[in-house]
């Protein structure tokens, strides 16, 4: 159950998003001494979102048999669509450096910012990690949740240090197919919980 959601994670953490788009350019556009606190910051935030997501809107779902089946076949929607988008736009996302580095503070402001102030993401990652709390037994939960954070303090910290060393080298092609894959692993866990949830109906 750890490695479960230690590649689902991964899968949807490495999909290019905002929060993405300023972790690489902070990567991009600082020295690795300055980047480091930055993606701190973006880990922490993102954590924080999860957490809330995950025992919040999930303990609601779990505690009720027929909200449950509703939002996992929502969710599993929800995820499947959230794939398709991670495909569609695998081939967009183009790296870009700044002549000036934002100031600490306004950078580490914006690690919250990406992550906490865009409306529908909050919406989608309540229901897609409320689905998922919906979908495990009580003893999966711990397991699960910390494969979770794991990838993600993997997929934050990897990709800074990726980059701060490598940025001058890095093959595009690189950033295209692991959207490509990241696609291809959200989709196939949508399909998964809307098995699940037909499976609650028969």
């Amino acid at each position: 159950m750890y490695l479960r959601g230690l590649l689902l994670s991964i899968a949807l953490v490495s999909s290019i998003g905002m929060q993405n788009l300023f972790l690489f350019n902070n990567a991009i556009n600082q020295k690795l001494s300055r980047a480091w606190p930055v993606t701190i910051m973006i880990w922490i935030a993102d954590t924080a979102l999860t957490l809330a997501a995950f025992f919040g809107m999930g303990a609601i779902i779990s505690s009720h048999e027929l909200f449950k089946l509703i939002i996992m076949f929502l969710g599993g929607v929800l995820v499947i669509w959230i794939g398709f988008g991670i495909l569609r736009s695998a081939a967009s996302f183009k790296l870009e450096s700044a002549n000036t580095p934002l100031p600490m503070k306004k950078s580490l402001v914006n690690a919250w910012v990406v992550t906490w102030a865009n409306p529908q993401a909050l919406i989608d990652t309540s229901l897609m990690f409320g689905a998922l709390r919906g979908s495990l037994t009580d003893s999966q939960v711990t397991p699960f949740i910390t494969g979770v954070i794991s990838a993600t303090g993997i997929w934050f910290f990897g990709i800074t240090l990726l980059l701060g060393l490598l940025k001058e080298r890095l093959p595009q092609k690189f950033l295209l197919w692991v959207n490509i894959l990241s696609g291809v692993v959200v989709m196939g866990y949508g399909c998964y919980l809307l098995w699940q949830a037909v499976m609650m109906v028969i």
